[in-house]
């Protein structure tokens, strides 16, 4: 695949999936081990996947368990693979997870899960703890990727 915008578009869209797919089963995993019922979930990608929980005896498990799953689960991926296009992924999801806690804290919506966090007595610093590193080292290294995927089709 010589184009690089043709193969940075499949990557990208991949990297929505995975990301979405990793958070959302993060809930639904923290969710189980913390004994919270299940109420509802979706998890199609083509629009933000959700979980409900109730009751939900330790809310904080099964909302940390979303963006930490989220990241976990694709890096180790991507160090088992140790392939490119598989870090471009993880690095991805590292970036977006990171991102969008901190845009959700910025918009406040009451079913994004930085409010809902909040609201679970989360203390704020480590959110903002969390959001600083992943966005500060996904940024560096999607970015990265990126400058990788160019200069690789500029060689072949």
């Amino acid at each position: 695949m010589s184009n690089p915008l043709w193969k940075l578009s499949i990557l990208l869209i991949a990297s929505w999936v995975v990301m979405t797919l990793t958070h959302e089963v993060g809930h639904l995993v923290g969710g189980k081990l913390g004994g919270a019922t299940l109420r509802e979930f979706d998890l199609a990608p083509w629009r933000l996947p959700y979980s409900i929980h109730s009751p939900d005896p330790y809310p904080k498990l099964t909302l940390w368990a979303g963006p930490l799953f989220g990241v976990f689960l694709p890096f180790s991926v991507a160090v088992a693979v140790r392939h490119r296009s598989v870090w471009f992924i993880a690095d991805f999801c590292l970036l977006a997870n990171g991102s969008y806690l901190a845009l959700a804290w910025w918009m406040g919506d009451r079913f994004l899960d930085t409010p809902r966090m909040l609201e679970a007595n989360i203390h704020p610093a480590s959110i903002a703890i969390y959001c600083v590193l992943t966005i500060g080292f996904g940024y560096v290294w999607f970015r990265r990727d990126c400058k990788h995927l160019f200069a690789d089709s500029k060689a072949s």
